[in-house]
């Protein structure tokens, strides 16, 4: 999928796209004045060689290193398909003057509502009980009875657009809702829509030891990688449930699984994992106690459309503003103004 390769014009490439269809971002990025190059790989060095001449890089699931940032001279933008930005190397692209963005808020509503969706499956014990319904194990049951939400405290670590999506939609359903979340400001505003969505918000140690499901949602960055080790996991209370719909990881898993095994936590209710698709035996993968799901969260028709549009639309306000719209960093303006004059030379 490639338009004209006139010189005069921008280049922008896609390294890959998988399962999406990127025609509308195409379409978009070409009406900007874009050319538009599709790769088709995750491959560092064939991204590097395809992408050469890219002023926006447009990646579905490839890694974006800073071999690759410093190696594509007229890079700009590298503009992702997701919320989440862990695969991009941001210190190397603010360095290079090249901007990065995301697509917040898109899928706000669907993860939530994944998240509520899959620990209810594991509250109540779906796991067991859709195998047990046979005429051989019709009156089976789990080894301990699941507990009354209504007696139950939900926990949210993060507090931004999804965490606060999920206390609107699972306020109603538990005895109470705590909230943790250290860059959420504390002004008037916000004490007053989490005191209207019910959350009450503490510190992570309360969150942690009273939350009997605790769910996750955060970004994972250098301190927040691991940071649900056995440690962590011991000071929930006993028979707790985890959620994670954020970033896999986020969870030490071979210490998860311990907690499964010796009945720490009854059940985990999953959406990611640190290794997508998982390897064969993971801990993780075919138990009854864990709901998992292939991080599909985001994943609606409205978003299947919103992520590529979005992704595209940052290139194309970077070409008509040279500023995209939804940048997750500044870059160095030294860098930015280097890379500007050498935009008013005339190109041969």
């Amino acid at each position: 999928m490639t338009t004209n390769t006139r010189s005069a014009r921008p280049v922008a490439v896609y390294t890959d796209a998988d399962d999406s269809d990127i025609t509308p971002g195409v379409k978009l990025l070409e009406a900007a004045g874009y050319t538009v190059r599709v790769l088709g790989t995750r491959d560092a060095a064939e991204i590097i060689a395809g992408a050469r001449d890219a002023e926006v890089l447009l990646p579905g699931y490839a890694s974006v290193t800073r071999e690759i940032i410093e190696a594509l001279p007229n890079l700009r933008v590298i503009a992702l398909m997701s919320m989440g930005f862990d695969y991009v190397d941001i210190d190397a692209a603010t360095e290079r003057g090249v901007w990065v963005t995301n697509v917040p808020g898109a899928a706000t509503e669907e993860v939530a509502t994944h998240a509520l969706a899959i620990l209810l499956h594991a509250v109540r014990q779906l796991p067991f009980y859709l195998d047990s319904a046979t005429p051989r194990d019709w009156n089976s049951r789990a080894a301990v009875a699941p507990a009354r939400l209504s007696e139950t405290t939900l926990g949210l670590v993060g507090l931004g657009k999804i965490g606060r999506e999920l206390a609107r939609l699972a306020g109603p359903l538990f005895g109470r809702v705590l909230g943790y979340d250290p860059l959420l400001p504390d002004t008037a505003e916000v004490r007053a829509d989490l005191e209207r969505l019910g959350v009450t918000r503490t510190d992570l140690d309360e969150v942690r030891r009273s939350s009997h499901v605790l769910s996750l949602h955060l970004p994972l960055t250098p301190e927040t990688e691991r940071m649900v080790d056995a440690e962590f996991i011991g000071e929930m209370p006993q028979g707790a449930v985890l959620v994670n719909v954020s970033r896999g990881a986020l969870i030490d898993e071979p210490a998860l699984a311990a907690a499964l095994d010796a009945g720490q936590l009854s059940a985990a209710a999953l959406d990611v994992l640190s290794e997508e698709p998982p390897s064969d035996g993971h801990p993780l993968v075919g138990r009854r106690d864990v709901v998992l799901t292939p991080h599909i969260a985001y994943f609606s028709a409205r978003t299947e459309i919103e992520y590529v549009r979005i992704q595209a639309q940052n290139g194309a306000s970077f070409a008509e503003n040279g500023v995209p719209d939804s940048p997750v960093n500044r870059p160095a303006e030294h860098a930015v103004r280097a890379l500007a004059a050498a935009e008013r030379t005339p190109r041969s």
